[in-house]
């Protein structure tokens, strides 16, 4: 008898043990992986709604323009120095803004 009330009172306290690492497992994913992507996904949409024109701007494809124009959702970039290099694009293309400086 002594027996089975050991193992009865050890299950339970295995099952506290089970419960116990899968908290840590959820709270170690959180911390480790959703928690720095929500970080940089208001990084960018910072970075996005701060956008004026004459920004310099990276574009997910690697190339360097200059914003012509800002609308809602789209934003217009001039390429190199030609008037002619004018393409509207998506904000989420943008990478990385530079602002001017003043001088």
């Amino acid at each position: 008898m002594l027996l089975a009330a050991k193992a009865a009172g050890g299950l339970g306290g295995n099952m506290w043990m089970i419960i116990l690492y899968v908290v840590v497992i959820v709270g170690a994913m959180y911390f480790l992986l959703i928690r720095p992507q929500k970080k940089n996904e208001k990084k960018q949409k910072d970075l996005l709604s701060n956008i004026e024109v004459g920004d310099s701007v990276l574009t997910s494809s690697g190339f360097y323009g200059m914003i012509i124009d800002v609308q809602d959702d789209t934003v217009i970039v001039e390429f190199g120095g030609n008037k002619n290099c004018r393409i509207p694009m998506q904000k989420q293309a943008i990478v990385d803004v530079e602002k001017p400086t003043e001088e």
